[in-house]
């Protein structure tokens, strides 16, 4: 497998089980992680956050349950497959982590999960940071990331 890293935050996930604009990148991303090519890279917190949008449209009534446990259920399946497959990392969410993305809560006015994901990414060293935040996409270049803009 190629040594490519991709970070890809939760609004890029998501955009992997519904449509919006940016749909076609994550689907790319996802298939060249299972290629082979590309090994992806997202957070503890970004399972959460991508369950909870899921909650959230069920609740809303903007899906009906079929529709929310096959998203479910085919996230969650995703992530065990790409991880046996060794083509998915999971940063776990650590104190270190959390404590060292502090300083940019303060310094650039972030959001505790979207600091979360730059030092996550900047953890796991990857070659590109996948976000459709374009404040988080400003960010994580100021970061020194090389940050990707989707949707």
């Amino acid at each position: 497998m190629n040594g490519k890293k991709a970070y890809l935050d939760s609004s890029v996930i998501l955009k992997r089980y519904l449509l919006e604009d940016g749909s076609e990148t994550a689907k790319t991303l996802f298939q060249n992680a299972y290629r082979g090519k590309l090994r992806i890279v997202f957070s503890f917190w970004n399972i959460g956050e991508v369950l909870g949008v899921f909650n959230r449209k069920f609740r809303r009534g903007e899906m009906d349950r079929r529709e929310y446990d096959f998203l479910r259920n085919g996230f969650l399946g995703e992530v065990k497959r790409l991880s046996a497959l060794d083509v998915l990392k999971i940063v776990p969410v650590h104190s270190i982590l959390l404590a060292e993305s502090w300083k940019l809560i303060e310094e650039h006015h972030l959001y505790q999960a979207d600091a979360l994901q730059v030092v996550s990414a900047r953890h796991a060293s990857v070659d590109e940071f996948y976000t459709s935040n374009k404040q988080l996409h400003k960010i994580a270049l100021k970061e020194g990331l090389n940050s990707r803009l989707v949707g």
